[in-house]
């Protein structure tokens, strides 16, 4: 068991150790010391794929859920594969509601990271120059905490909402996605809703004073598709070489798929955003992105959009080898020879289709070409008018004027599940990211102090604009 802290004890604790300076505890809010205080907790478990501390953390917030006013029926721990869990609270309208319920979503589960490797322990929240360290402060706990404390402070207050409000925290976004494809399946009636907003996707940008010029709104994502790649082979003596070799017939089958340029994909939410974005480029990148906005059929803007790597990935499919496995034995012709090919897909085609397009560009019986698990294509899914209008009324009561853009995700999130059942699903995270980032996934994870309190008051706000409140 866990011990939990009081806020008094806490911050008394975080000031000796030189956490947060002496003035700005004074100056902090009660709901701010208490989310500080729950991503402190938060950030200890080491959420990752097995050990079995997803189901730790959901015990910790349902004490919270149920200190603050839930109902027990309406909080819901759901034991999942692989030692993890998911969560579901439901926050009631009070009468007859007119809309449909809207669902929150954020993930408790964390990439590993080894102490040895970072500057401090990974499980242990420090502040350090106006930033938090520790992973998942960014990745997502922060996303938790911040809609958790949300739902807390709403619910101290006695605020009504006029719809219900549903968060759905999963344990394993970072690994396959169970989770949530078994809330939507097995557990619909708990989490179905109008649409959705996802805490681990969008937000806002920082340029390099530090000062916010725009905000994302993740409308759409592409899906992630892993391909085994295998040729067999009889093997024998490497004395005695032959044409058939394995090795040799899966890196011409790789070379192939390096060479092929997939098809020009657009959709409305892509071109709004090279529409929008253009503004924050290059005069010459610019140029390129509004050509491509206003024709997608240029084929020359396209062209010029794929020498920017982090423009090509959003104009169509992409395919790269990232595993190999070859050969048994030094001084024997393989009888193997494997490779995990991983695609990040435009949303609308379908898994079988990808996979006899790869046999199309491959185009040799001698290699296999199989799914591994089991993804799930991502529609494409309008932006319903409220969601956008609601998002941009927010974010511009704290900064008047600056562009609220639509864009879609090279990589995948649980909302990629969401949408697949017809749940549009909408990454508004209410963080705003500088020119550095926050570096997920990687050593010394970190999040900024403002940025992370800003997020507090952006969802208070959004929930209640949302849900009934002027």
């Amino acid at each position: 068991m866990k011990r939990r802290w009081t806020i008094a004890v806490l911050f008394k604790g975080l000031i000796i150790a030189g956490f947060i300076p002496p003035l700005a505890v004074a100056d902090l809010r009660p709901y701010q010391q208490d989310a500080i205080g729950m991503l402190k907790e938060l950030v200890s478990y080491r959420t990752v794929k097995g050990s079995g501390t997803v189901p730790v953390l959901a015990a910790y917030l349902r004490r919270e859920f149920l200190a603050a006013g839930f109902s027990e029926s309406d909080i819901h721990i759901i034991p999942m594969q692989e030692n993890t869990a998911s969560m579901v609270v439901r926050y009631r309208s009070v009468g007859e509601s007119d809309g449909a319920p809207i669902l929150l979503m954020a993930h408790m589960d964390i990439v590993d990271a080894y102490p040895s490797d970072w500057e401090q322990d990974p499980f242990t929240l420090v502040e350090r120059d106006g930033y938090f360290y520790g992973r998942g402060v960014s990745d997502n706990k922060s996303g938790v905490a911040t809609l958790s404390n949300t739902f807390i402070r709403l619910k101290r207050e006695g605020f009504q909402p006029d719809r219900d409000l549903i968060i759905a925290f999963t344990g394993d976004e970072e690994d396959e996605m169970k989770n949530i494809q078994e809330l939507i399946v097995r557990y619909r009636d708990l989490v179905n809703a109008e649409f959705a907003l996802n805490a681990d996707a969008g937000g806002g940008k920082l340029d390099e004073k530090g000062e916010p010029y725009s905000f994302v709104i993740q409308a759409g994502e592409k899906t992630e598709m892993n391909f085994d790649f295998v040729v067999r082979n009889r093997g024998g003596h490497s004395s005695e070489p032959r044409k058939d070799n394995a090795i040799y017939e899966l890196a011409d089958a790789l070379q192939r798929v390096r060479e092929y340029k997939f098809p020009i994909k657009y959709n409305d939410v892509t071109l709004n955003f090279f529409q929008q974005a253009a503004n924050f480029r290059s005069e010459e990148v610019a140029g390129s992105m509004r050509k491509f906005a206003h024709n997608p059929k240029d084929l020359s803007a396209a062209e010029e959009l794929s020498e920017h790597p982090d423009l090509a990935k959003l104009i169509s499919t992409t395919c790269i080898p990232t595993i190999l496995e070859a050969g048994h034995g030094l001084s024997a012709l393989p009888q193997t020879a494997r490779a995990n090919v991983n695609c990040r897909v435009f949303p609308g085609v379908t898994v079988a289709e990808m996979r006899e397009k790869l046999v199309g560009i491959v185009n040799d019986d001698r290699v296999e070409i199989s799914v591994i698990g089991s993804p799930t294509a991502g529609p494409d899914l309008p932006v319903l008018p409220e969601v956008r209008s609601t998002v941009t009324n927010v974010v511009n009561s704290f900064h008047p004027g600056i562009p609220v853009i639509t864009y879609m995700a090279p990589y995948a999130t649980d909302g990629r599940e969401t949408r697949s059942v017809g749940i549009p699903t909408y990454g508004v995270a209410g963080l705003f990211t500088g020119i550095d980032g926050n570096n997920e996934h990687g050593l010394n994870e970190r999040l900024e102090v403002k940025a992370y309190l800003f997020s507090l008051d952006y969802w208070y706000r959004l929930l209640k604009a949302f849900s009934g409140a002027q």
